[in-house]
């Protein structure tokens, strides 16, 4: 059985995926209106996860009710550091001693999450690219403490249902994808202050250019091809200057109110034809159709 704490975006589709992979599954949450949110969240989700997992869902009351003869525990609580560690705190104390102890959260340390445990070292990082029933990855992010047996069981979970888990070898925060994405996004947000793109124009700029390159090969794969027959040693030698002349020319923008409104009524504008729920059901769609579509190339390529 797995307890799911937190019924937000992340904890329902966290939900929904543990129900379809034939787990039974107790999701809770402090909020009064729990089970119309977790009724109307898992509706929503049954268009992308077709069956009747849905009755394996079961909603609890309390915590210590959610988390009792649990075999794991996937928090996705607010990102609140002292929340956390009272959370992980009374998880320890009601579910068995061999429960695993997962969280998802964005950026929070597991050493710092489970410092108010007995034995700290339970708390593992399994923090999803949102939404977790789409996208294959799972960050792993074991705790100073965390035994390997520990780390390893994370990781056979989350492939038990389909996922991509890679484990970090040391703590950091926002972890990599995050990360990542955020030196991206910093720099498109630069492109747009400066007048270069629209908003608009810089996601097709994305979505028809790194974004199909890196769905199949990352960062590292994709300058070891561009560098031909010398792979990457060869582009970095003879492209490497370029390279870094631009990152010293990267934007640093802030985030001020003028800023974020300039970006926010733009992209609202934009996105105001349709409904969050229809946007997300065409996005989760269009995903699961490239994964579907990558995975099948690559079984071809052998």
């Amino acid at each position: 059985m797995i307890a799911v704490v937190g019924a937000g975006t992340i904890g329902l589709s966290w939900a929904a995926l543990f129900a379809s992979h034939g787990h039974d599954v107790r999701i809770t949450d402090p909020r009064e209106d729990l089970v119309a949110v977790v009724t109307a969240g898992l509706t929503e989700l049954a268009g992308v996860l077709p069956g009747d997992w849905a009755q394996r869902v079961a909603v609890s009351s309390s915590l210590e009710e959610a988390v009792t003869g649990a075999d794991v525990v996937q928090e996705n609580g607010p990102e609140r550091l002292e929340l956390k560690q009272e959370l992980f705190a009374r998880i320890e104390k009601a579910c068995p001693p061999g429960a695993l102890l997962l969280s998802s959260t964005s950026g929070l340390m597991p050493s710092d999450m489970g410092a108010s445990m007995v034995d700290p070292g339970r708390v593992v990082v399994g923090h999803p690219f949102n939404p977790p029933h789409v996208v294959p990855l799972v960050e792993v992010v074991p705790g100073a403490r965390t035994t390997a047996d520990t780390v390893e069981a994370a990781a056979g979970f989350y492939r038990s249902l389909g996922k991509a888990p890679v484990v970090l070898r040391k703590e950091i925060g926002g972890f990599v994808a995050n990360r990542l994405q955020s030196a991206v996004f910093r720099e498109a947000v630069h492109l747009v202050l400066s007048g270069v793109v629209t908003p608009e124009e810089l996601d097709r700029v994305v979505t028809e250019s790194v974004g199909v390159r890196w769905a199949t090969a990352g960062p590292f794969e994709s300058y070891h091809l561009g560098g031909g027959h010398g792979g990457i040693r060869h582009l970095l030698e003879h492209l490497g200057p370029g390279m870094v002349k631009r990152w010293a020319d990267l934007g640093r923008p802030e985030l001020t109110p003028e800023v974020i409104e300039l970006i926010a009524a733009d992209t609202e504008q934009r996105f105001a034809d349709r409904s969050f729920s229809q946007r997300s059901a065409d996005r989760d769609a269009a995903q699961l159709a490239v994964i579907a579509a990558r995975d099948a190339a690559r079984a071809t390529a052998g």
